[in-house]
């Protein structure tokens, strides 16, 4: 079984049932239609409903494991030399209210989100709504000259994040989608907002981690030079070796810390 099944653990049919039936009376439905998803990457049980909402459905147990990631992260970032900034919560509540309002924010300044529509608590599970965007797809699925053609945008979307004083924290290609040929933001995690210097690094350093499997370590920094400061392409080297060790980036992190160093030195010049 994958660990991160094992994790996740399970949660009863009946706490099921009783979020399910939350939902139909908050919205007025005298019966609603599920399709639960595979939820092997999720630190929750997520569903759609009516194709018309995406639900995550938050146990006690996916937020002791957000925690126990929570503290890895943040020893990871102080061995990268610099302190911890992931911030952790405490109940499955707190874990949805923090999307729905990092989701909010995101869309306020600008970023694609999907449109965040309600987070409660129903007998212990934190429960966060969100629009459901049909036919999308994550960067996973988006063809490399896709990827290669649109990498620059990634930038900029998170240079914005970086300009209003915020950060994603946790970007990977699964957090990344495309929908009517837009860029959407997904999953951001919580990162103490006067670290700004440091978050904005990793996440620079999470987009090239991705983005480097699929078109190489030149164009991934070529892509982000015009977005950054030398200083800031120069920072996210720290992370590059912590971003590594992560389960789902598998990259070049020595290619990309000399592209890096190249990019950063003929901008000095």
């Amino acid at each position: 079984m994958d660990i991160r099944r094992l994790a996740r653990g399970t949660v009863e049919w009946s706490r099921l049932e009783r979020v399910i039936q939350t939902l139909a009376d908050r919205y007025g439905r005298e019966c609603v239609r599920v399709e639960f998803l595979e939820a092997d990457n999720w630190l929750s049980v997520p569903c759609v409903i009516e194709e018309e909402w995406f639900v995550k459905i938050v146990s006690r147990q996916n937020a002791l494991v957000h925690a126990m990631l929570t503290t890895g992260r943040n020893v990871g970032a102080v061995s990268a030399g610099t302190g911890g900034f992931f911030g952790r919560f405490d109940t499955p509540r707190e874990m949805v209210e923090h999307e729905y309002e990092a989701t909010e924010r995101m869309r306020e300044i600008g970023i694609n989100a999907p449109r965040p529509i309600d987070a409660f608590e129903v007998n212990g599970l934190g429960v966060l709504v969100l629009e459901y965007l049909p036919d999308f797809r994550s960067l996973d699925d988006a063809p490399d000259w896709l990827v290669a053609e649109r990498a620059s945008e990634l930038f900029e979307m998170l240079a914005t994040l970086r300009d209003h004083g915020m950060a994603h924290g946790d970007l990977r290609a699964e957090n990344i989608l495309l929908c009517d040929d837009e860029f959407y933001f997904i999953d951001a995690t919580n990162v103490h907002d006067d670290r700004v210097e440091e978050t904005t690094a990793y996440d620079l350093a999470c987009a090239l981690a991705v983005l480097e499997p699929r078109i190489g370590a030149h164009d991934a920094v070529a892509a982000a030079k015009p977005v950054y400061e030398p200083s800031e392409l120069l920072l996210s080297r720290r992370f590059l070796d912590f971003v590594r060790l992560r389960p789902d980036h598998e990259f070049d992190a020595a290619t990309l810390r000399t592209e890096l160093e190249r990019a950063a030195n003929v901008d000095r010049l």
